[in-house]
């Protein structure tokens, strides 16, 4: 079990062991526009409501007797926030490798105390930060075999951090931009500039800010997380001359005192440690301004440092877009639609047409969201088809796999789309004795404005019966208007 500090939880929701279940499909905003590290974003998600007790049983079932997490409520520049600091319990904790981790990971898979969807949002953090860490040092990522990839506390604040995400039900994420901090530090590599390059390569493609220039000598300055299990153990430049490094000493650049390296502009240190950028790029599959939203949860997660004027903190933003409520609905499709999505797609010009429904249905079974096809004319005037399929984010590599197995095709276009959707979800009635599904579709104040029973549904009553489908539809259209709406 966790051990838990004297002070009071700062959870915005009331702990408990046993949690309800989220509602599904909801959505994060990621605020790391002060920074994130590993521990912040963990502490952010368990303050939003993930049970931190569940998590530790996670870790415990992965790495028995190895860690344990304490939290705390604390102040940082002027905000409440949650701490979570993680006591690693054996003196020498192994330096594991970007492979081990993986086999660990796998390994772990149907073991019920372990949810599958945690070990595949951490599968995909750690191949992220083992990808960085490689490129950075010149090494395949699998022998990639340091302190980021393979510490213990490195592993739990990505092991509970992932689990946190998956208890919160959060399937969409979006993060800010992301303050990286700005100077140098020392790593055990030497004086390296930041962003450190790990963090650099991992911000590729995400919108960075440097963070502001240090206060004159005498204020506050230091903003490092002070997460000393990221990067290498990186410390700022100190005060004192003598403990520059050595192209740095007698430099002619000042700051309130301070001596610099020549030629580089002084800095707040590290904003974003590798982990933390890590989990951003591996959980928030777009960055943006926060989206409109209707937030149910927020939790604010501090870093160890605490800045005057600069709160030291990540926070996370949980809900569900307008028109989308987060509670209990009477559906297994209610609110599981994402408002971002991948649309993949390609031409085909030689596959039996009797094989397209059987692809489309396989697409579908498959977890694609929509599938459909389209005909066209090809190079030559031949005739051909567009397979279609819209999937989740995430889901596109599978889906592509499948799509170019089936229908023969060597490559997929893919490209991400925005929707604006009507919530929907089912309830079933009863015509004849035959059990159909209506889809209710609401618009964003819950006024229900369709209501179709499920052509699959009717057209197999209609057989049952000996009816025409075109009647069937009718008698089931006719019964669903009595429906009552689900409670809200």
């Amino acid at each position: 079990m966790a051990a838990t500090s004297s002070s009071a939880p700062a959870s915005s929701v009331p702990a408990s062991s046993t949690p309800a279940p989220p509602a599904p499909g909801r959505l994060a905003y990621v605020d790391a526009t002060a920074g994130i590290a590993g521990d912040m974003l963990l502490a952010a998600l368990v303050d939003a409501g993930a049970d931190l007790d569940g998590i530790q049983r996670v870790l415990d079932a992965l790495v028995p007797d190895s860690v344990r997490f304490v939290r705390s409520a604390v102040d940082r520049g002027g905000q409440r926030a949650l701490k979570i600091d993680v006591e690693v319990l054996v003196e020498d904790p192994p330096h594991r490798t970007w492979s081990s981790i993986r086999a660990l990971l796998e390994e772990a898979r149907g073991d019920a105390a372990i949810p599958e969807r945690t070990i595949d949002l951490a599968l995909s953090v750690f191949g992220r930060l083992a990808d960085a860490e490689g490129a950075t040092h010149g090494v395949p990522a699998d022998e990639v075999h340091f302190h980021e990839v393979g510490a213990l506390d490195s592993l739990a604040d990505v092991i509970g951090a992932c689990e946190a995400w998956r208890q919160l039900g959060i399937t969409e994420g979006v993060g800010s931009v992301l303050a990286v901090g700005s100077g140098r530090i020392r790593a055990a590599h030497g004086d390296i500039p930041v962003p450190v390059p790990a963090v650099a390569r991992l911000a590729l493609g995400w919108p960075t800010v440097a963070g502001e220039l240090l206060p004159p000598r005498g204020h506050s300055h230091a903003h490092s997380h002070g997460h000393s299990h990221d990067h290498e153990h990186p410390v700022e430049i100190p005060d004192s001359d003598a403990a520059l490094p050595a192209h740095a000493q007698g430099g002619p650049h000042a700051h309130g005192g301070r001596q610099v390296p020549a030629g580089v502009a002084p800095g707040i240190g590290e904003l974003a440690t590798p982990t933390g950028v890590a989990l951003l790029r591996g959980l928030a599959a777009t960055h943006g301004a926060q989206p409109t939203l209707v937030t149910d949860a927020l939790g604010v997660g501090a870093g160890t440092k605490d800045t005057p004027g600069r709160p030291n903190v990540v926070r996370v933003l949980v809900g569900g877009p307008v028109g989308r409520t987060t509670g209990t609905t009477t559906a297994a499709d209610a609110h599981d639609t994402p408002t971002a999505a991948v649309q993949l797609e390609a031409n085909v010009d030689d596959l039996d047409p009797r094989l397209w429904p059987g692809v489309v249905d396989e697409l579908l079974e498959g977890g694609a969201l929509d599938a459909w096809l389209t005909p066209i004319i090809m190079k030559r005037g031949r005739p051909a088809v567009t397979i279609h399929a819209l999937v989740r984010e995430g889901a596109e590599e599978s889906t592509a796999a499948l799509l170019m197995d089936r229908t023969g095709s060597l490559g997929v276009r893919r490209h991400r789309v925005e929707r604006v959707i009507r919530t929907r979800e089912f309830t079933e009635i009863e015509v004849e004795g035959q059990r159909i599904a209506v889809k209710i579709a609401r618009d964003a104040d819950g006024v229900v404005v369709r209501r179709e029973p499920e052509f699959r549904d009717v057209a197999a009553a209609a057989r049952v019966l000996g009816v025409s489908e075109r009647a069937m539809l009718d008698l089931a259209r006719e019964s669903a208007v009595g429906l009552t709406d689900p409670p809200s």
